[in-house]
Order: C-alpha cells, then structure tokens, then sequence
C-alpha cells in the first residue's frame, strides 16, 4: 500500500510551474492557418492564486519569459521554485521541451529563489500545480476554446480577464478567494530585485592588443591588462558583461546599428594613452595648420576616418610628432604628396614617403607639346 503525506505549505515559500496539457490557437491572418500555442501556468500552493500566460512555443526562451512575468504578476519571490522532472545542463532547443540549464539556474540565481525538481515518478510533489492547470484548462481554455483570436497578444487578453475570474472566484468550503488569501501571502514574499532577469548568452573572446573585444561585430573596451587573454561574454539584449576566472571585469551597454562601433572606457586604457582623451580635435587641427595646409587637411582626414576617439588622437600625434624626426617642411611635403595618392592618406602612408624620400623628389615637368 502506498502511503500519502498532506502537505502544510507555509504563505510565500513555493511557486509550483508546469505546462498546461490542454492548448489554445491563434489564426495567422495571412494564411489562415491555425498556430498552436502552449499555455505556461504557476500556483502558489498557500493560497492557490495563479498565473497564467500563452506562447507561441516552450523553448527556453518563452520557459524564462513566462517565469519572469509571473513573478512580476505576483509582485515577489518565493524562497522555493519546484518544477517538473527536468534534466540539469541539457540545453534543449526542441519547440515542446524545457529543460533546466545555466540560463534557468542564472534566472532563480538572479531572483534570489531555490530550484526544487520534482523527484523522480514523485508526481505527487506537485499535486497543486498540476490541480490548477486541470482547473485552469476547464475555467480558462474551456471558456475560450470556441472563440477566435487573431494574435497572441489578443489571446492573452481573453486568458487575463478569466484568469480574473478564477482568482477572484469564491472558495467553495472555506471563506474568500485565492485573491483574498493572496494578499494575506503576500507580505511574506520575497522582494523583486531592481531590474528584472534577461536571457544570457555566453561566448568566449580574445582582448586584442587595442583592449577591446568584439562581439557580434561591435567592440567593447576591457582593462589593458587583459590584453591577448581570453574571456567570458555574457550576453543580453541590453548589455554585454565581461568576466576573468569568473570574476566580472567590466560591462558595457550592448550596441546596435551598424557593425564595427566602439564602447570605449577611459578607465581601460594605459596612462600613456589616457592623456588623449584630455585633448580633442582643435587641439590637433591647431597644432597641424602651423606645419602648413596639406597638414592640416591630412589631420583633419584622420580625425573623420576612426571611430574610437583615442585611436584617431593617437594617430595625429603620430603623423605631427613625424615634424620631429623630419622636419616641419618634410612632413608637409609628405602630406602633399600623400593627398596625391589617395583623399584618405594614413599614418603608413606618410610613414613610408618619409622613410623612402619621396617627399624630396622633384615632380617631373608635364611634356609640352
């Protein structure tokens, strides 16, 4: 004979999730088609309140989403997240299965809540939540099963305004409602953090020898003496995170728009390069035009041509510092001659009319006819 425990849950200690058996469907108005949708539902065991929600799938990405708003839902954390029998690091991308792994670990992480899997053939552990979802499907998705909706967001109205219902609906055999127990649960919630949980993803990088990353063809700057070793990117929709022997070293808004942009900290760079930053351009464009007007056409190139704002300071101090080594009237000849090759001279360009004397060859006179 088996033997059965009634269990006492404390107000505010466990949010029991599943997925509904039962599922909704949304008509695509392009072809007419009918799209399954999955339906996400939690219950908090002391005072039965729910929380409902349909997707388009139960990947991880819509597992994660569902948790997030349902916490948002209910406005708090609970100490103890139970779930179905999920297997720990499996990665699943099937559209029906959900599985537990690092991004699902980092959400209860982030959250403040214990991950608490169902045993094993232990169905019982999870008798409430698997309650709800079958009342959930005879009150929510029986009532809506004849109606027809036309996106998501219209289905998830109709699910919110029953879902209304069931909460607020009296208790059959004791006073009040889910609702009215809820707020006396409440209080004993965990508070939510600041921001809520955004899906990661984790690449690793290499710190090239100018102290940034790149990720998905933008650059993000880390301290110089993370040059040539390689990191730990997490990434989300708004930020980029950097870590070393899983220690965070830096973080920087994530950016978008066209590729090759750079997020560059002042605080990342070597001294010898810091001092450029306390410069700017009409420093250099003053300095170049007393050299002479091919100079000061040549800084001006430059300082259009890059994108991160050291770089292109550090490269005009270059070129001007080239007056140094050859003079004022060689470097302007450079220049000259540079701007005869291209409208967009570099550094290299100059550095190599300079060291082979272009600069002093005389122009051969046009034949004359």
């Amino acid at each position: 004979m088996n033997a059965t425990m009634h269990l006492n849950h404390k107000p505010g200690e466990i949010m029991q999730v599943d997925r509904a058996g039962d599922t909704a469907t949304v008509i695509d108005t392009d072809t007419g088609e009918a799209i399954i949708d999955y339906v996400f539902v939690s219950s908090l065991p002391y005072s039965g309140y729910a929380y409902v929600e349909a997707f388009f799938s139960m990947n991880q990405e819509c597992w994660i989403a569902a948790h997030v708003n349902a916490f948002r839902y209910y406005g708090g954390v609970t100490k103890i997240l139970q779930c179905d029998n999920l297997k720990t690091d499996v990665i699943s991308h099937g559209r029906n299965e959900v599985a537990l792994n690092k991004a699902y670990s980092e959400m209860a992480e982030h959250y403040g809540t214990a991950i608490l899997p169902c045993r094993v053939r232990a169905p019982k552990d999870k008798a409430m939540v698997e309650g709800t979802v079958g009342v959930i499907s005879n009150f929510i998705l029986g009532a809506l099963r004849n109606r027809q909706f036309l996106s998501l967001k219209e289905l998830n109205e109709a699910i919110s305004e029953r879902l209304y219902e069931f909460n607020h609906k009296p208790f059959q055999k004791r006073d009040g409602s889910r609702a009215s127990a809820f707020e006396e649960e409440k209080a004993f919630l965990m508070p939510l953090p600041e921001r809520p949980f955004e899906l990661s993803e984790w690449k690793i990088a290499t710190v090239s020898p100018n102290y940034h990353i790149t990720v998905d063809k933008q650059n993000y700057s880390v301290p110089y003496e993370y040059i040539r070793q390689k990191v730990d990117v997490r990434i989300t929709k708004t930020t980029i995170e950097v870590f070393y022997g899983g220690n965070r070293i830096c973080s920087h808004p994530r950016l978008y728009g066209r590729a090759n942009q750079y997020s560059t900290t002042e605080a990342h760079m070597p001294q010898s390069h810091q001092q450029y930053i306390q410069w700017n351009g009409e420093h250099f464009i003053k300095w170049a035009t007393k050299i002479g007007s091919n100079t000061e056409t040549v800084i001006k190139v430059i300082l259009n041509s890059y994108k991160v704002e050291q770089q292109r300071y550090k490269s005009c101090m270059e070129i001007l510092k080239l007056a140094d080594k050859y003079t004022p009237e060689r470097l302007e000849n450079a220049c000259k001659k540079a701007l005869t090759f291209t409208p967009h001279p570099s550094l290299k360009n100059i550095q190599a009319i300079l060291s082979s004397s272009q600069d002093s060859a005389k122009e051969e006179p046009e034949n004359k006819p």
